[in-house]
């Protein structure tokens, strides 16, 4: 820097690049890189620090991507321990942690660490649970890692081994790869900076072949580095194109060394550094490696890479990555042409031939070679031992939940190398929620027993399938039901007695309207035809009515009405024979509303989710909730009840309550419904691929029927129903038939609509003509009138007979009568 320098095109390493850049700062001078890929040497940091190659912070990104696009949920990465290893593998756990995944190890060596480090680094890792490795290292050490490898029995079926763009590098260098070191290499995937295979990249390679016969090839970092060069040559071209002229001075802040060997005073500062770098940010144009173009932050545009699988004597292409859109088989520059689109669905890659020359994908994890089981805790309950208990037997633990999972595991493809725990003190049921928070604290690796799946539960451990079907249920104190003389009335609720009695008396009514003028039966003295109305309505109820209907609308009126009578009268001796032949039980708490609303004591079980459920969601009193141990103290307290001691219900899930009014031989019952719905599931730490496996056998177990072989095994009952009649949910109220009677009402209000209007025409027509009758007298002076208006209560009292044939007569006298006058009006023929 002593020269008068206005940039800088290097270094090829980032650990330089962090010593130079603080200089070059100071000094304005742009620094070009074209190998320092350290994503911590920031545009913020080190503004003249310009990167002319691919940021490792896409690198990783790509990496994520891919370990998410084969499932897997945790890598190891293995890495040299300085700027460029450790800042590279730090953002690939920020890249994975945004896919649910994880670095469950990082495995740092020492630059230029001996064979030996590298040997006993491997051995700790293969005795790990993942089988996935990233390897971001330098390439001087990095086939020594793969030879390592080799010899550890780490490249065979079930590794996974993911090597960044170092090991590309390394092998473009040369155009004949070298057999010993492909050997080493079978099945890993690597990743490559990619560029596109333009006209103007094969023209240089084919010039440069020319030039340097003993050149054949050269990686993407010569194609970068040769970039470098006309992106600054374009940049000064257009510095001094406007007019720029380098200046320098010098720092002042430099001391003044007076003879010593360091000189200070030879770095001098571009004055317009600034302008240069201003000019290198703006530029763009198309180079070897493609579109070279900075974003805001500094980066080329368009980062991609290729994804290469190493296999036989080469290495293919099986897809690219680029930020447009993911995981791709089709070339970066073809998609930028098209709208992006990085969903799950779209995402895609060609086959690889992995380690072992197979073609399935490698599960990723096994567990862990360090000779230590699986530590799988087992509640120790005290109640409902069916479900989970200590046991003398090989396993030291039985039940339910042990013979599911051990079911489950038997159909993995795999072993799983496991010994149970019993946790809990023997004394008392133990708190599942510290069983789970133990879990998810590293102090086991897995729960098998009746664990409730529940929301705060799936937020620090992962959680199988269900295998059971549980919810929490209210059983409470009952007792049978004593005969009442008053029995019959219970069928129906009081609005129904009511408005069935109001629709008889009703529809007698109607019927005796319609029926009065024409039907003798329903005509005679006042007194006699109310109680015709009244023993009519009701004798329609056992279709014992005497009174025949003649009118139309009577009759239609009357069969809509029986028809209504015969669904009430079903409906009513079905309710009634279910109230006298079933037991009915009664009880005074009737669901989740009745239950919170009271002030009694609730039983719980001891170390059951229903006390934080009670408290934090329904808000009930803390106070008010009992822990219980067993059955017996169960049947004690609600025989007790809430005024001598005991509770008035108690809380519990599905199972355990089934299991409970089983062996107290339905002494009590659930009332109301099941207000939670949940299930039992086996508990994991989170990320471990075990519950996933686990789930899809728990799936297989329900399909072909072991799961409820294993259910009828352990829970059988003695059928006795965990819910009891409740004689309101046998009453009929109107609700179920307010529809007939709307139906029989509106036929009844139209057959009195058109009974009245026939009425009215009739006694218009009656009136009408009896007003127009007159007979003249001798003396034609005086005229009389025969017949006075009859009012319209006496007309519709008289019978229907009667008015036709009075209106018949009249009808035949006034044709004799216009007869007589037309013979008057003419003049007698001449004798």
């Amino acid at each position: 820097m002593e020269k008068d320098v206005v940039a800088v095109i290097g270094p090829q390493s980032s650990s330089i690049a962090h010593i130079i850049s603080p200089v070059v700062n100071e000094l304005h001078v742009p620094l070009l890189s074209f190998a320092a890929t350290d994503p911590t040497l920031t545009a913020l940091q080190f503004p003249y620090f310009l990167r002319t190659t691919q940021n490792d912070y896409f690198q990783m990104y790509a990496i994520a991507d891919l370990v998410e696009f084969y499932g897997w949920r945790e890598v190891i990465a293995i890495f040299v321990d300085d700027d460029y290893g450790r800042n590279g593998i730090s953002i690939l756990g920020d890249a994975l942690a945004k896919k649910r995944a994880k670095i469950s190890y990082k495995a740092a060596f020492t630059p230029g660490a001996p064979r030996s480090d590298i040997i006993n680094l491997l051995i700790g890792v293969n005795l790990m649970e993942s089988r996935v490795f990233v390897v971001h290292v330098n390439p001087d050490s990095g086939l020594t890692i793969f030879s390592v490898a080799k010899y550890l029995r780490m490249m065979i079926t079930g590794y996974v081994w993911i090597a960044t763009d170092w090991l590309p590098s390394l092998l473009d260098l040369s155009e004949v790869a070298d057999p010993g070191t492909m050997d080493l290499l079978q099945g890993v995937i690597a990743l490559r900076h990619h560029t596109p295979d333009s006209d103007l990249k094969k023209n240089f390679t084919s010039r440069w072949k020319s030039l340097k016969p003993e050149t054949t090839s050269f990686n993407s970092y010569a194609l970068y580095a040769y970039d470098s060069i006309w992106l600054l040559a374009r940049a000064l071209d257009v510095f001094f194109s406007q007019g720029g002229n380098v200046s320098l001075s010098a720092d002042p802040r430099l001391p003044n060394t007076n003879g010593s060997t360091i000189n200070f005073t030879g770095p001098r500062i571009v004055n317009e550094g600034h302008k240069l770098l201003q000019i290198l940010l703006g530029m763009n144009f198309t180079g070897l490696t493609g579109q070279i173009q900075y974003d805001t932050e500094k980066n080329l545009i368009h980062p991609a890479f290729d994804i290469l699988n190493i296999g036989g004597t080469g290495f293919r292409i099986i897809g690219f990555w680029s930020n447009y859109s993911g995981l791709s088989v089709v070339a970066p520059e073809i998609l930028y042409t098209k709208p992006p689109n990085t969903s799950a669905s779209n995402q895609r890659l060609y086959s690889p031939i992995w380690p072992g020359e197979i073609t399935e994908k490698p599960r990723g994890w096994v567990f862990p070679n360090n000779g230590k089981p699986l530590q799988i805790a087992v509640p120790n309950r005290v109640s409902y031992k069916e479900f989970a208990s200590k046991d003398n037997g090989p396993l030291g633990v039985t039940g339910y939940c042990i013979d599911v999972f051990e079911a489950a595991v038997n159909l993995l493809p795999y072993a799983v190398p496991h010994t149970y725990i019993l946790y809990g003190d023997g004394l008392r049921n133990p708190s599942y929620t510290n069983l789970v928070s133990d879990v998810a604290g590293n102090k086991y690796d897995a729960t098998v027993g009746d664990i409730t799946i529940t929301t705060n539960r799936t937020r620090i451990v992962d959680f199988t399938q269900p295998f059971m079907e549980s919810g929490l249920v209210i059983v409470a104190p009952v007792k049978e039901t004593k005969s009442s003389p008053w029995a019959f009335l219970r069928p129906f609720t009081v609005e129904m007695w009511c408005v069935t009695g109001a629709f008889f008396l009703f529809v007698g009514a109607v019927v005796w309207i319609l029926e009065h003028r024409m039907n003798h039966e329903f005509r005679g003295p006042p007194s006699q035809q109310l109680i015709t109305i009244f023993w009519f309505s009701f004798s329609t109820m056992f279709f014992a009515h005497r009174e025949n209907t003649v009118s139309t609308l009577g009759r239609l009126v009357l069969i809509l009405w029986l028809f209504v009578v015969l669904i009430i009268n079903s409906s009513y001796t079905a309710s009634l024979t279910s109230i006298l032949t079933v037991q009915q039980l009664t009880s005074k708490i009737e669901g989740i509303e009745s239950l919170i609303s009271s002030t009694d004591p609730i039983g719980i079980q001891d170390g059951s989710f229903a006390y934080n459920y009670l408290v934090n969601e329904l808000n009930i009193a803390q106070s008010r909730i009992r822990s219980l141990k067993n059955l017996e103290e169960y049947a004690h307290v609600l025989q007790l009840g809430p005024k001598n001691g005991g509770v008035a219900a108690i809380v519990d899930e599905l199972p355990y309550i089934e299991l409970f009014l089983s062996k107290t031989k339905c002494q009590f019952s659930v009332v109301g419904q099941e207000f939670t719905k949940s299930g039992w599931g086996f508990a994991f730490q989170r990320d471990s691929p075990l519950a996933v496996d686990l789930s899809t056998a728990i799936l297989q177990l329900s399909e072909n029927g072991d799961l409820q072989r294993i259910h009828d095994k352990w829970l059988s009952l003695n059928g006795c129903s965990a819910k009891s009649n409740q004689v309101d949910a046998t009453r009929l109220s109107l609700t179920s038939f307010w529809g007939l009677f709307l139906i029989c009402g509106i036929a009844s209000f139209l057959a009195l609509t058109i009974f009245f209007c026939r009425v009215c025409l009739q006694y218009r027509r009656y009136n009408l003509e009896g007003e127009e009758q007159e007979v003249e007298d001798l003396e034609p002076s005086r005229r009389r009138r025969t017949m006075s208006s009859t009012s319209f209560k006496n007309f519709i009292d008289k019978k229907e007979a009667e008015i036709k044939e009075v209106l018949k007569r009249k009808s035949s006298g006034d044709s004799k009568r216009h007869a007589s006058q037309s013979s008057d009006g003419h003049p007698s023929s001449p004798s």
